[in-house]
């Protein structure tokens, strides 16, 4: 074994010792708490049916791309669809993402350059983190939804100023203090770049997002269609000139395939049905259901307004346990493990759908009553 292979296996050991080694799961169970489809989208017979139409307007549909935006991987469509998002936004410019990760990647590290400042929240997500490490910037973090934190490190920070934050955030699907922190970040001169990957479709009138809920202006907003829409990728919402300065600098954009033009009519498809019909208050009477349904059991819980909701356990092993019970009855609840979480606040994280019905959301309950009572 050579020291590339002993390296891969030692470390692979060392998470399976400690209870954390990810594995590819196949499991689909009858009840869904587990995935990000907050309002169905990704199973809706009427969106699939608007897709198909869209689909068969479209002349001489190819089956992929072929190339980069740049190249041959642009088209008329994907621009009216980055139109009608931005619309949809109350923004002036969109720019289409292959993925969210990509998105943040792209953004973040092609704006801050060496002598700029990143001040992110200690909670954002991966795709921030590591589009933040790709930049020649200073990088300070602040005490997650602290303003004081934060208003301490905006002391410290020199050149053109970037605040990175999310409006929900993944794990524990509490809110950030947004009027508060872009308040803060006027005070300072610095840009506010905010991850609504899990705000779409549930907060705000027609899901358009905590931004348009509060009604505040940002510097750029970030918006994934891979949770509420059913769909995959995100936009990057800004100026006209921040869309022109990624399509030049982004190197997430500039050298990647496009996506297929089927991805786009699903998006496009997608707003469309948000444009139509304003679904969040069936998921807000989920969320609220599942909160009573919680406090009645007497269950400890971490609540949130959100479709995210956690139950906090003291290790690995006693998190997957209670997902494996769980699932043993059809419910598909999976645990959150260390390194994703804090070693020791390993949790449940459950999703709450438009389609989980109150008897679902009871037996839910029932079951998680029962695992305390044996705990």
């Amino acid at each position: 074994m050579n020291k590339a292979e002993q390296f891969i296996q030692e470390r692979l050991k060392a998470r399976a010792d400690s209870g954390s080694l990810r594995k590819l799961s196949k499991l689909h169970l009858p009840v869904d708490f587990c995935s990000n489809d907050y309002l169905g989208f990704s199973r809706s017979a009427v969106l699939k049916d608007r897709i198909e139409n869209i689909l068969l307007q479209i002349p001489n549909l190819s089956i992929g791309s072929g190339g980069s935006r740049l190249l041959s991987g642009n088209h008329v469509f994907t621009e009216e669809t980055e139109s009608l998002i931005a619309g949809f936004h109350q923004a002036a410019s969109g720019l289409i993402f292959n993925s969210g990760y990509d998105a943040n990647v792209g953004l973040i590290s092609s704006l801050a350059q060496r002598g700029d400042t990143i001040i992110s929240d200690e909670l954002i997500h991966a795709s921030l983190i590591d589009g933040a490490r790709l930049s020649h910037a200073s990088r300070y973090t602040f005490k997650h939804n602290d303003i004081a934190a934060l208003e301490a490190k905006l002391k410290l920070a020199t050149g053109n100023i970037y605040v990175l934050v999310e409006s929900v955030y993944s794990m524990d699907g509490d809110l950030a203090p947004l009027t508060a922190i872009n308040a803060c970040c006027n005070r300072y001169g610095a840009n506010l770049i905010v991850d609504e990957a899990h705000a779409l479709g549930i907060f705000g009138k027609h899901g358009k997002g905590r931004i348009q809920e509060l009604g505040l202006e940002v510097f750029a907003r970030v918006v994934t269609f891979g949770k509420a829409l059913g769909c995959h990728g995100a936009i990057v919402l800004g100026s006209p000139a921040l869309r022109e300065y990624l399509i030049n600098f982004a190197r997430s954009f500039i050298y990647t395939t496009a996506a297929p033009l089927h991805t786009i009519v699903c998006i496009h498809a997608a707003y469309q049905l948000l444009t139509e019909t304003d679904h969040t208050p069936i998921i807000t009477e989920r969320i609220k259901q599942y909160t009573l349904t919680m406090e009645l059991a007497g269950i400890t819980h971490k609540s949130s307004e959100s479709s995210i909701q956690t139950i906090l356990y003291n290790s690995a092993a006693e998190a997957k346990f209670a997902a494996e019970s769980l699932q043993q009855k059809g419910l598909d609840v999976r645990p959150i493990l260390s390194p994703t979480v804090p070693k020791g606040s390993e949790r449940l994280r459950i999703c709450l759908h438009t389609y989980n019905t109150n008897e679902e959301i009871q037996i839910l309950t029932s079951q998680l009553a029962l695992l305390k009572q044996h705990e």
